[in-house]
């Protein structure tokens, strides 16, 4: 008995396209804008987009005194800390998002963070928010269908590791 060959070409489909430069400025744009103007809390905190550029954005705010929470040792207030590190999360799942649908013009990327939100955030507190400014960043660790989650850190200028976090966001 004889075993039989079956050859068949294998074919791949060709990856979609990517968008172009300048419709990934413009995403770049609409990001910013959404993220530094529209959601008007974030203004409260002073936060600014450092990099929006997947695997590692980041975001910064300066220490101003409606921040502080401990009026002796003028402290950042633990839920600027919280609010951040969940604002942070957010941000990066929306950078892996674009990069996960880079295909996509800016409104459809942008009509897919209509429905996201916290599901879950959990903050580690490490050390006093003491410092003059304060950077943000931010690792996907998982970008599903419906569920991304995230986990994130926040250090002083001086580098002292301040707050980590996890967080689980709804995103479709």
């Amino acid at each position: 008995m004889g075993i039989a060959r079956y050859d068949s070409v294998m074919t791949v489909p060709a990856p979609a396209p990517r968008r172009s430069p300048e419709e990934q400025a413009c995403l770049d744009a609409a990001l910013s804008d959404l993220f530094q103007r529209r959601i008007a809390f974030n203004q409260t905190l002073g936060l600014e987009i450092v990099s929006a550029r997947a695997p590692a954005p980041g975001i910064r705010f300066a220490m101003r005194p409606e921040l502080i929470g401990h009026y002796l040792y003028e402290r950042l207030h633990g839920g600027v800390i919280s609010a951040t590190l969940d604002a942070m999360g957010s941000f990066a799942l929306m950078v892996a998002i674009g990069e996960q649908h880079a295909d996509e013009n800016t409104a459809q990327v942008m009509h897919r963070f209509a429905k996201m939100g916290t599901i879950d955030l959990r903050v580690d507190y490490l050390r006093p928010g003491v410092g003059t400014a304060f950077v943000a960043s931010a690792e996907v660790t998982r970008l599903g269908g419906r569920i991304g989650s995230t986990q994130m850190r926040l250090t002083n200028d001086q580098g002292s590791l301040i707050a980590t976090a996890a967080a689980a966001y709804v995103i479709r």
